[in-house]
């Protein structure tokens, strides 16, 4: 295999391999740069190429070519899987990437979408190498510990709420990686078990794929526009050792499993919560109604004000507070699904809803006034509340019957 280092049209690093009698063009980009997208059109003008293969996902191609595609979400289908947490996750990304074209006057992803319209203009196939973006996150969420679960989480509900401009170091950064590199950089600079499935993972991943792509066509010169910060990653992977890349793929693919004991908690306070409720009515009635009486308070009246500072309507806010006492007794089935689906009945989003959505979670105002949005922070906020709640009421019980 032989390699040539090189520097693209304005200076982006560009290096030339040749695997198995092809050669590969990788291009290092960097996503906010309008001289990427530059150096993309004149590399596909000015040389051959049989296909392009682009640092994209089949879900992050088509919100990329189909803005329009969020119109399409089935908002009970996203609470009935349990998908809000993904879909308010994708949406704090894409509000920082809002922000920030807005701040610089930079279109993010510009070159890869300058590759895709090039590419089929002159009629070449276009190689989706990247990992879902969803499994991605799920392979960054289970490759840590729970208070570092609870860190990223807290970051990202910050960076959902904010409307700070973006720092011209977060542009640096970005210059090297994408948004999802950017998103998570202060953490993954300070852990390898996040810097594992964030950018070696996707080196591997990608350097997989397109591996895997080479076998199924006859293309012997490919151009592969990939972030600046994965062209050395995938270079020294594709100079190693190759292996089955379907199999490689399937295992980057896979969701580890999740450690039982974090399942165990809530079903573990439910059941002391059931025996505090046996042994203060074998006290005395009235301490076991006392008890009772605190649950449905605590987790009612926290799911209700979590609804009510969601800008739930009062019917939604009413059932968090009917349904909360009993949802927390049972984990498997939680207060939002009941919440989020009573504030899509009685404020059915709109069309202009979900046109307007990628704009308006870009401010804090917005996400309240978004329909859509506002369905998303009710079942997270009521959720919380109910949580909270839980344990509150729980630790009141225990007092209870100690003192």
């Amino acid at each position: 295999m032989s390699t040539t280092r090189e520097s693209g049209p304005d200076s982006e690093p560009l290096l030339r391999l040749t695997l198995q009698g092809r050669e590969l063009t990788l291009l290092g980009t960097a996503h906010v740069s309008r001289a990427s997208a530059e150096a993309v059109q004149r590399l596909l003008q000015q040389e051959q190429y049989d296909a392009v293969a682009v640092e994209l996902c089949p879900s992050r191609y088509n919100a990329l070519m189909n803005p329009d595609a969020l119109a399409k979400m089935d908002l009970f289908q996203v609470v009935r899987e349990g998908k809000v947490a993904m879909v308010a996750a994708n949406l704090a990304l894409g509000a920082y990437q809002q922000r920030m074209a807005e701040q610089f006057g930079i279109e993010p992803g510009a070159e890869m979408r300058m590759a895709v319209k090039l590419a089929r203009e002159q009629g070449l196939p276009v190689m989706l190498v990247d990992r879902e973006i969803g499994t991605t996150l799920k392979r960054v969420y289970r490759n840590v510990s729970w208070w570092q679960r609870m860190y990223l989480m807290s970051g990202l509900l910050a960076s959902l709420l904010t409307s700070e401009k973006v720092s011209e170091e977060e542009i640096e950064r970005l210059k090297q990686g994408d948004i999802l590199e950017s998103a998570f950089s202060q953490f993954a600079e300070q852990s390898q078990h996040l810097y594992l499935p964030l950018i070696n993972e996707r080196d591997r991943y990608m350097t997989a794929r397109l591996r895997e792509e080479l076998a199924r066509t006859s293309a012997q010169r490919v151009l592969v526009v990939v972030g600046a910060g994965h062209v050395a990653g995938m270079s020294k992977t594709l100079q190693g050792d190759a292996g089955d890349p379907a199999q490689e793929i399937a295992e980057l693919d896979a969701i580890p499993a999740a450690s039982r004991w974090p399942q165990l908690i809530p079903w573990t306070v439910v059941g002391l919560v059931l025996v505090g409720f046996v042994v203060g009515f074998m006290r005395s009635p009235a301490i076991g109604w006392h008890l009772v009486l605190e649950w449905i308070v605590f987790t009612g009246g926290l799911a209700a004000l979590g609804s009510l500072v969601a800008g739930a309507r009062l019917l939604t806010i009413i059932s968090a507070a009917l349904s909360a006492p009993i949802t927390t007794l049972n984990p498997a089935l939680g207060v939002g699904m009941i919440t989020a689906a009573v504030e899509i009945y009685l404020q059915k989003p709109r069309v202009e809803d979900f046109s307007r959505l990628r704009k308006d979670v870009t401010t804090p105002v917005g996400w309240w006034r978004n329909r859509v949005s506002r369905v998303l922070l009710v079942f997270m906020f009521s959720s919380l509340g109910a949580v909270i709640g839980t344990y509150i009421a729980g630790y009141r019980i225990f007092d209870t019957l100690v003192s």
